[in-house]
Order: structure tokens, then sequence, then C-alpha cells
């Protein structure tokens, strides 16, 4: 990542404008100060830290922005109006070398806000190599096929062959699956595909296959779309077959060593020493309602907070519900009427980090509000409730 490494020195004065480059405030903290800077129309953060008597400015890892000439922007502006001396720079910018374009690889704000499209669609959980998914996409060119996995070499090694073949059928997004479901419209897939996950025997709170899973598949399928399971796993087929069998409204089948026409290297070695290999498939029957996502991040107090009492009154240990969490971090104070609370939150798969900054009688996230999962959400219900106690 991008960074300066200068001798130790003051505050910059903020009030140093630099091209386009303008910084807005200072906050501290007994470790290491947050530096806001704006270029752009984009606001983010700088860190400030203490390393062998020197500082490091480096970017702030929640704040990060793209693409990354614009955090090299600022820590080369940082640079020109700091009293220190620059030690050690990474942040040259090659204005000739493009930004790599990954126009298949979306994150999940493009499908809260943006996503729209014409053609049936069918997900794949988990996609691995892309061997079964780049399959799929080549046969069936009308479909849009979206792919989840969380391995990002996984990902870029699909993408390389999508830009290989030619297709324009595919989207990727490295997120839980568990999650990103809650974004798709009622009765709007086809097929949820879920081709051998990790079975978890040890830590079955992770098996992407669960009620809820089940629950989210069956209200995004369209009536008669199915939720298809492929698993080598004993355990996994013995778990699966006592969910699917939770729904005795829902027609399910289970067919053992059926044969695909495409299969992934790891099953042609299974097929070899002999494994079993099970279908398990569950099918909609009915239309679901249609959703409304919880988007109202507002914070709503009684009254003002007093920065200065934040980390005396606040519980700084994680605290953990059914399906979410919260853990304060660290409060960075610039003055009285100015304060940034870091926060981790949200889903246990997919925590969010993210600050809250206090500006006169404002509370809202910096930069954005967080993506409106339900874990999320009511992270944030619980937030509002603690920062109402400690108001004046």
């Amino acid at each position: 990542m991008p960074h300066l490494l200068c001798t130790k020195h003051d505050d910059i004065d903020i009030s140093k404008k630099v091209d386009d480059v303008t910084f807005k405030f200072i906050a501290k903290n007994k470790l290491e100060d947050k530096i806001c800077v704006s270029t752009q129309d984009k606001t983010f953060l700088l860190t400030k830290q203490e390393k062998d008597n020197k500082n490091l400015i480096k970017i702030d890892q929640a704040t990060r922005v793209t693409p990354i000439s614009i955090a090299k922007k600022a820590l080369n502006a940082y640079g020109e109006i700091c009293e220190g001396e620059i030690l050690f720079s990474n942040t040259a910018n090659n204005e000739n070398k493009l930004e790599p374009k990954k126009e298949y690889l979306k994150d999940i704000s493009y499908f809260v806000n943006d996503f729209k499209t014409t053609k049936e669609i069918c997900v794949e959980v988990g996609f691995g190599s892309g061997r079964h998914l780049l399959y799929q996409a080549q046969e069936n060119p009308d479909i849009l096929y979206i792919g989840l996995e969380i391995h990002t070499p996984s990902i870029e090694q699909m993408l390389k062959q999508v830009k290989i073949l030619g297709l324009t059928n595919v989207l990727a997004i490295n997120y839980d699956a568990r999650l990103f479901l809650e974004f798709m419209q009622s009765n709007s897939i086809s097929r949820v595909f879920v081709h051998f996950p990790v079975p978890w025997d040890k830590k079955p709170h992770r098996r992407v296959m669960s009620i809820e899973f089940i629950n989210e598949c069956l209200r995004a399928l369209k009536v008669g779309g199915s939720l298809e399971l492929r698993t080598d796993s004993p355990k996994y087929y013995e778990y699966s077959k006592e969910l699917l069998e939770s729904y005795p409204n829902n027609k399910h089948t289970i067919v053992k060593n059926q044969e695909l026409a495409i299969s992934s290297k790891y099953e042609d070695r299974w097929k070899k020493q002999g494994k079993d290999i099970w279908d398990l498939t569950i099918y909609s029957n009915e239309q679901s309602q249609a959703i409304t996502l919880q988007k109202d991040f507002s914070f709503y107090l009684d009254n003002k907070v007093n920065v200065y009492e934040l980390e005396n009154k606040l519980n700084f240990n994680p605290i953990v519900k059914d399906n979410y969490f919260i853990h304060f971090d660290k409060v960075y104070i610039s003055n009285k009427d100015l304060a940034l609370l870091s926060v981790t939150m949200g889903s246990f798969t997919k925590p969010l980090s993210i600050f809250i900054i206090f500006e006169n009688d404002s509370v809202k996230y910096f930069q954005n509000n967080p993506i409106p999962t339900s874990p999320n959400f009511n992270a944030h219900k619980l937030i509002n409730k603690l920062l109402n106690e400690v108001c004046i």
C-alpha cells in the first residue's frame, strides 16, 4: 500500500491546499492521528503513526478509495506541506499506466443500488476455479450468471477465462452468499447452484446451507426455480437432507452419483477414488412478497453527545448478539465539537469497519452508510441505543 515515512514532525497546517487536495481536520488518540482529506470528490482518512521515532503516513484501510492514484495524490500533497523530511515514499503516479478494468467484478453496492437486467438470472455460490460457471455461461448466452466467491485468486482466475472466452453474461462478486441474497428481488432468480461447499464439520454454524439461507433462496427464486446442492461429504449430505425434509410443502429431490456435463478437477479425482456424490435440490412453489430494504441509517439521539466522555462511557468490549455484533474500537478527538468513533459491526462472516463522525450537533457515518444487510441494520439500531445512553 502507498505510504510515506518521514522524520518526526508536528501537525500539518490544514489551511494549506495543494492543487485540489484539501485537508479538513485532524482527530487524535494516544496511538495515532486521523487526517481527513478531500480530492476529486472523494473524502477519506490518512493515518499518522509514530514508528522508531519517525512518522508513518498511510491510507486508512476502512476509508480507502479507488483508484489508488487518488490516495497517492493525497499522500503526495501531505508530503509537500508537512515539515518532516521524506525518508521513503512509494506514491509515484504513472500517468500513462491505465487502471485495470474489471468490468465483470462488482462490489455489493452495485447490487444494492444499480443492478438491473432483463436477462434470466442464475447464481452460483463458491464457484472455485469457475469451470461450472463458465460452462453454464457458454451454453446459455441469454442467461446472466452471478458468481459468488470469497477466494480472490479464484475470482481473478475465473475473470481471466471470461476475457479469453469473450463472455459478457458473467458477473463476479466477493461476498458472503448468505447476505448477498438479501439484495436480490423476490421471484427474480431461476437457479442457485451450491457445488461442493466447505463441509465445516467442526464448525457447522459456518455452513452456507441453513434454514435462513434456504428461506432467502426460496424467496428470491421464481416459482419452479431451484436451489441445487452438490456435495461429496456424507456428513454435509445428511445435514442438508434433514434441512430439506423440514420443507414438506416444497418438492425436493435427491440423486446419487449423477453425471453432469461438466465437472471440476476435484470432482474428477473423487470419482477415481470411488467417492459418492449427492445432488440435493429443492424447488420454489409459490410467489413471494416483494422486499423493502431497511436503508435508514440515521442516528436519532435525544441530546448532544459529549465526545470527551465516549471513551469513559462506552463499552469497548465486543457485544455479540444472535446474528450480528458491534465492537467500539477507538475514539479520535479533534475538539469538543468534532470527533471520530471507529466501529466494527454487522455480520460475523463479513464484518464492516466504519467510522461515526460527531460534528457539532450532527452524528452520522463517515463517508458512506453501511450496506443495508440485516446484520448491519440491527447493529446500527443497537449503536443508536447505546449512543443515546451517553448523551449529555
